[in-house]
């Protein structure tokens, strides 16, 4: 029988991460209809529909779900064993630092294929507000960190940019607002940079609000706008299933775009640690 395709399973999982044919091409370097035929063959091969494609994307099939763990662990071997060919060997033990708003829903399987692909790299990951991590940059906590920068015309710190993301003030179906009150937020405790800013920017604009639901952290956040208690800002990839733009979020203040960084390397760090970051640059994308 005639193998599996790894470009057409590459294509099609990042078709998949991406949510949308358009989307998921430039993580192949493929254009959208080059990759569209990509999984048409994939389709036609495996003689089953990964994908019902739609309007706002595309969504997994039973049977697409059937493929994407497969495909992901094909890619990764795959990579592992070219890079054990060429003498490439990722073996040590390092701390990563890491926000929860970064695509909390595919994180856990990224980091997953990153254990199958380099089984002698131990990560232990730590989640940790963006604050504390840019605070702590210099120090010796962590190895390599991931954190969340708003992008409001206010310089950033230097990094290593991996993803771009859109803020939505987002609420469930359900959530029923007073005209006449104060907007009902769902937010985390002090501290956070996203949700102090949430704050500045409603009181800037003087939009009254009151705290309905304080959460310890972003699944506790997620959970409560699911639950209808509020409505509060994401950004796209941390809005919850069940959760979406809010209804009146054009009487509500603009909002900007966030960006994931790695922070940069650090003076004297291992080249342990530099491969690594590479590494998870390419793979977290």
């Amino acid at each position: 029988m005639r193998p599996l395709d790894l470009d057409q399973l590459r294509s099609f999982v990042a078709v998949v991460e991406a949510g949308s044919l358009s989307a998921g091409a430039p993580r192949v370097f493929r254009s959208q209809s080059a990759v569209s035929e990509q999984v048409r063959k994939l389709e036609a091969f495996t003689g089953v529909t990964l994908l019902d494609r739609g309007k706002k994307g595309v969504t997994l099939t039973p049977g697409g779900h059937r493929l994407l763990a497969h495909a992901r662990t094909l890619l990764s071997l795959s990579a592992r064993a070219l890079e054990e060919v060429r003498g490439i060997s990722l073996e040590g033990e390092l701390r990563l630092a890491i926000t929860d708003y970064y695509r909390p829903g595919a994180i856990a399987e990224m980091l997953k294929r990153l254990r199958i692909g380099y089984p002698r790299l131990r990560l232990h990951v730590e989640v940790r507000k963006s604050l504390q991590i840019e605070a702590e940059a210099g120090g010796d906590s962590f190895d390599i960190g991931l954190s969340m920068r708003i992008l409001d015309g206010r310089a950033t710190p230097e990094g290593i940019p991996l993803r771009r993301e859109a803020l939505r003030w987002v609420a469930a179906p359900s959530v029923e607002i007073d005209n006449d009150g104060p907007l009902p937020l769902v937010l985390l405790p002090d501290g956070c940079q996203l949700q102090s800013f949430v704050r500045q920017t409603l009181d800037t604009h003087h939009e009254p609000y009151v705290i309905a639901h304080s959460a310890s952290g972003v699944a506790g956040l997620q959970s409560a706008l699911v639950a209808g208690l509020g409505i509060s800002c994401l950004n796209l990839s941390a809005v919850p299933d069940g959760v979406g733009a809010w209804r009146l979020a054009q009487s509500l203040p603009p909002l900007p775009d966030v960006e994931f960084s790695l922070l940069p390397p650090r003076r004297g760090e291992s080249a342990l640690v530099g491969e690594v970051r590479d590494l998870l640059a390419e793979q977290l994308t």
